[in-house]
C-alpha cells in the first residue's frame, strides 16, 4: 500500500509535522482548510459561500495532488463560526457535490481570524465509478 503526502506551503505545516492532504492505498483525508490565500489574505471576508466555493475549489486541487477527486469524497466535515452561516455555506455545497452526495457534518467552532467563517476537511475513498476499489 502506497502512502503519498502533499503539502501546500501552509504557515503551520511544517511547525506542525502535517500535510494538507495524505492518501494512504485507497483513502484520501485533507487537512481542515480556511479561506485564507496563499498571500494570508482572508478571502471573501465573513461571506460564507464564497469562503465554501473557495474552499472547495483548494480542496479540489489539494486531493488531485494524491490522485483523488471530488467524486470521490465519502465525507465531509465543516465548521462554522456561527449556524447563521449555513445557509451560504450548504447553496455552495450543493452546487460543489451535486450528484456526488457525500455525508455531511456541521458544527459551530472558533476559527483562527475574524472573517474567516468556514472551515472544510473531506475524507475520500478513490474508487471506479461502479464503486470497485482498485488493486493497485
Amino acid at each position: 500500500m502506497s502512502v503519498q503526502i502533499h503539502k501546500a506551503g501552509g504557515r503551520f505545516e511544517d511547525i506542525g509535522s502535517y500535510a494538507r492532504a495524505k492518501r494512504i492505498g485507497p483513502f484520501a483525508y485533507t487537512a481542515g482548510t480556511t479561506a485564507l490565500e496563499p498571500t494570508g489574505k482572508i478571502h471573501a471576508p465573513y461571506d460564507a459561500y464564497a469562503q465554501t466555493k473557495y474552499i472547495l475549489m483548494r480542496t479540489e486541487e489539494f486531493l488531485r495532488e494524491v490522485g483523488a477527486e471530488l467524486r470521490h469524497v465519502a465525507r465531509v466535515r465543516v465548521y462554522l463560526t456561527e449556524m447563521s452561516h449555513a445557509a451560504g455555506f450548504i447553496q455552495a455545497h450543493g452546487e460543489v457535490f451535486e450528484g456526488i452526495d457525500p455525508v455531511l457534518t456541521a458544527v459551530t467552532a472558533g476559527l483562527t481570524q475574524p472573517g474567516l467563517v468556514v472551515e472544510i476537511d473531506v475524507d475520500a475513498v478513490i474508487h471506479s465509478v461502479n464503486g470497485d476499489i482498485p488493486t493497485t
